[in-house]
């Protein structure tokens, strides 16, 4: 039995999509109700839900066998287990975003508030920028509106928020997206079972794309 671990929310409506379009469906997990365990013996696969930033805890762990969890959970976090698959849902961009009128590059501090404190280090690093980091945990569009700060790193989807609040992206860091990810120890125990699902994960994936 593989145990997979999928985001609440959305993202993980989606991409339980592809598992079930992949051959591996769980049909009570579409059932109302309060519980937090799938099962199909039949295709020996086990679901949970679980919050998407815990996704790759589960599995670092051993919780979970595999799951699926966004670009920017990895990068921020570094947890050690194995990217198998870009399954290309879930897109979106880390930025850098501020007011329109200002010009980041004429700061010699940039204070940055965020909360993807080590995504936003390493990138203002890279450029050999001084920062003043200021970790949030929500709202950030707020921080630059109040004169928390310079500017924000965070993730956009849609670019909305941003544009409703005078807002603007200054710099694109790099695209984010859902990535299949998996257990070091079950990839060697489990080897044949996990690389014939990402490879039919792979094939959905291409279909779909």
């Amino acid at each position: 039995m593989l145990n997979i671990a999928l985001p609440k929310g959305r993202l993980g409506d989606r991409v339980y999509e592809l598992f079930e379009g992949a051959g591996y469906e769980c049909p009570s997990i579409k059932d109302p109700g309060r519980k937090l365990i799938f099962e199909n013996a039949d295709k020996g696969v086990r679901y949970f839900w679980v919050k998407p930033s815990d996704v790759s805890i589960y599995v670092e762990r051993g919780a979970a066998d595999i799951g699926v969890a966004g670009k920017d959970i990895l990068l921020e976090y570094s947890p050690d287990v194995y990217e198998l698959l870009d399954l290309r849902v879930g897109k979106c961009r880390m930025a850098v975003a501020a007011k329109k009128e200002l010009r980041p590059d004429d700061l010699k501090t940039v204070r940055v508030a965020t909360k993807f404190v080590n995504i936003a280090s390493d990138y203002y690093a890279k450029i050999g920028k001084d920062i003043d980091i200021i970790k949030l945990n929500g709202s950030v569009e707020l921080a630059p509106i109040l004169d928390l700060s310079d500017v924000i790193v965070d993730i956009v989807e849609t670019g909305t928020t941003l544009r409703e609040n005078n807002l603007e992206i200054k710099t694109e860091i790099m695209p984010i997206s859902a990535r299949l990810i998996a257990n070091k120890s079950s990839f060697r125990f489990k080897a044949d079972e996990i690389s014939r699902l990402a490879a039919a994960m792979k094939k959905e994936v291409e279909k779909n794309d």
